[in-house]
């Protein structure tokens, strides 16, 4: 259970982290979710929107990062 524990407060960590770029980058406006390649479909009753750039860049810096973390580990 102290495993389990450890875990959830790192995941926890993570993610509130995460929520402090978000909060920044928006105000430092920077393009995430505007970038060129994010699909937006505006109808008359509707709007559909899916940051595929966006989500391509995150899971590329996330990818490195985690690399970088991992390389040190050993």
């Amino acid at each position: 259970m102290v495993d389990l524990g450890k875990l959830l407060l790192v995941i926890g960590g993570i993610i509130a982290l995460a929520g402090v770029v978000f909060l920044l980058a928006g105000r430092l406006h920077l393009p995430l979710g505007r970038l060129p390649g994010d699909i937006v479909y505006r109808g008359k009753h509707m709007t559909f929107y899916f940051p595929l750039a966006t989500c391509l860049l995150l899971s590329l810096i996330l990818s490195l990062v985690l690399w970088l973390f991992n390389r040190g580990q050993r």
